[in-house]
């Protein structure tokens, strides 16, 4: 007599675990997404639209060096596994390169002119770039090769992706490197640059290699950010997309919502975006006939448009104060 209840509750707790666990990992997406935008800004003061190109740059470059030139696989034996990781780490890298030769060429010159001309310049690179990355991937098709594909586990009755695990381990990585980064004479050579150009220049820091390091940094996390997205059971399952490209742009309200200069922010806004979009997804859905079949993208631009009438500067970011 008593099962039904007990069954429903179970049912219900599974359903709860599966969605926190797909809330986590997709917010861990937009965190390691936002960090990228976050330390670019942070170094020069410039908003990157190019970062979803580079998303997808990266996707390209992993499906070449892994699937097409198998490295590192005729260079050293081992689990295919860690072949990958290796990839990954050379896919980032280049992507790294593309990013320190974009600061050198275009933004390096335009230190000192309006920011909005930086912006705009950031926006013709994002289009230049995603042309030839998509014509790339559209012409042949790019597999990434990924490991655990779409494999999946079990915490009692909830099917947990083996991607949402992925996808939280990498981001875990990335901001206790980062946090570790801020604490060397290099990551507080940044900090100082951020607050002050003018006077990290008076103070012997080399304001132009900051520039390099945050925009390589930017472009590997963009390139990490693209391939984790591109993985199933996330919208391109495995290859190389356009849609990696603009899933960059979605993480836009989690940088806004955290703060521009902030990784702390970073992370708090992308883990607080993606919660609000997966729960809205699930426990909302039986209301789309009042809210709409597209409701849940909306919700990501509600939480940020809430959050900047409460603060709008972001959680974390930096108030400006101007003298009138």
């Amino acid at each position: 007599m008593d099962i039904f209840p007990v069954l429903l509750a179970a049912n219900g707790l599974d359903t709860f675990v599966q969605t926190l666990i797909k809330a986590l990992a997709l917010g861990s997406l937009y965190a390691l997404l936002a960090l990228g935008f976050v330390l670019i800004y942070k170094a020069t003061q410039t908003v990157n639209f190019a970062q979803g190109a580079l998303a997808l740059a990266g996707t390209w470059l992993l499906s070449m060096i892994f699937m097409d030139w198998e490295i590192p696989g005729r260079l050293i034996g081992g689990p295919g596994w860690i072949h990958w990781i290796i990839a990954l780490v050379l896919a980032s890298a280049a992507t790294g390169v593309i990013g320190l030769v974009i600061e050198r060429l275009t933004i390096r010159p335009m230190i000192g002119e309006p920011i909005f001309s930086m912006a705009v310049i950031t926006l013709g690179l994002e289009v230049v770039i995603r042309v030839v990355a998509f014509d790339a991937v559209n012409t042949t098709p790019r597999v990434l090769g990924i490991p655990w594909g779409t494999e999946t586990f079990q915490i009692g009755g909830a099917m947990v992706a083996w991607s949402y695990i992925a996808a939280i381990a990498m981001a875990a990585v990335a901001f206790m490197a980062t946090w570790r980064f801020f604490k060397t004479r290099t990551g507080v050579a940044m900090r100082a640059t951020a607050f002050d150009q003018e006077a990290a220049l008076a103070q012997g820091i080399s304001v132009g290699r900051i520039f390099a390091i945050a925009w390589a940094a930017g472009a590997a996390l963009a390139a990490i950010s693209g391939i984790f997205a591109s993985m199933p059971p996330w919208g391109p399952a495995g290859m190389a997309s356009r849609d990696g490209a603009f899933f960059a742009f979605r993480a836009l309200p989690a940088v806004i919502l955290g703060g521009l200069d902030s990784a702390i922010g970073a992370l708090a806004g992308g883990l607080i975006i993606g919660f609000a979009e997966v729960f809205a997804g699930q426990y909302l859905a039986s209301y789309t006939g009042v809210l709409g079949a597209g409701y849940q993208q909306v919700v990501p631009y509600v939480v940020m448009l809430i959050g900047l009438l409460v603060r709008p500067y972001g959680m974390f970011g930096t108030e400006e104060v101007r003298r009138v």
